[in-house]
């Protein structure tokens, strides 16, 4: 038990915990309403069909939310994000592609905006459609320390599926998070993502490489384990947006999901947010 302790105390990493709404803390952005973009800003697109029109077109990503870097500053303990300008994240909401297919990249796209000052309200592109302008709801933030869960904490120690005792983890955990807050809706900005299915590190490596993972490809034993071995080193949980519901403003992301940001640690440091990779899990 002491040696599970101390494991999951040696991978706490810093987070964000957003309340969008709702809470308490200071405000530290905006889910919904009209994204703040610079002049010349293009809406970006993806070409798919939808869940309710089998028509493969370019279709408007929903705007989601947008963060105050500068606000979050004091909140974010590692000194990832940038310090100035704003970043902004978007989804395709009518296909909520999964994220397995590289054909998905593009589904999904975060931008930074540097100069704050330079920013002005966008109009929304005409074809996006009603319930894909999202209602204007303030975020605010506070500052997190998470522990990872069990798929991630065995991938972290080395361990074989099944090899690290699922009780005995999380009698351990629950005596190192303490108050950590479980359950509900989970809003973050980094740290360890809530899983819902499994560890999706090793899905953002391969399918960046090119990997189909929603059927049958077959993938070099030799590029599996390297995935395996890199993968929870290399990538990091950007942004984790859950479902929502506030009011009668409902958002679901398949049965009671989560979309989940990933981005790698040297494309965050260099501030290459257009190199995010998506992944949706739901029950």
């Amino acid at each position: 038990m002491a040696d599970l302790k101390e494991l999951l105390r040696s991978l706490a990493r810093n987070a964000v915990r957003l309340d969008i709404g709702t809470g308490e803390g200071p405000i530290a952005g905006r889910f919904g309403g009209v994204p703040d973009v610079p002049e010349g800003f293009r809406w970006p697109r993806f070409e798919t069909d939808t869940y309710l029109d089998n028509e493969v077109k370019p279709r408007p990503l929903a705007f989601l939310a947008q963060f105050d870097c500068a606000a979050l500053a004091p909140l974010d303990g590692d000194g990832r994000l940038p310090h100035e300008g704003v970043l902004s994240f978007f989804y395709e909401l009518g296909s909520q592609r999964w994220g397995y297919d590289p054909k998905d990249a593009g589904c999904a796209r975060v931008y930074w905006f540097s100069e704050k000052a330079a920013l002005r309200p966008a109009d929304f592109p005409e074809e996006l459609e009603a319930e894909f302008r999202l209602p204007a709801l303030p975020v605010r933030g506070r500052m997190e320390r998470r522990f990872p869960d069990y798929d991630d904490a065995a991938a972290a120690a080395g361990m074989a599926e099944g090899e690290l005792n699922r009780k005995a983890f999380e009698t351990a955990y629950s005596m190192t998070a303490g108050k950590q807050e479980t359950g509900g809706s989970a809003h973050r900005l980094l740290g360890w993502p809530d899983i819902i299915q499994s560890s999706m590190t090793v899905e953002c490596e391969l399918v960046s490489r090119g990997y189909y993972l929603g059927g049958s490809q077959e993938i070099p034993e030799a590029e599996l384990r390297e995935a395996e071995r890199t993968s929870l080193e290399d990538w990091l949980l950007l942004f984790q947006l859950d479902s929502i519901q506030r009011g009668t403003f409902s958002l679901e992301f398949g049965d009671y999901g989560r979309i989940y940001f990933y981005i790698r640690k040297e494309d965050l440091a260099a501030r290459r947010f257009d190199r995010v990779w998506l992944v949706l899990q739901c029950c």
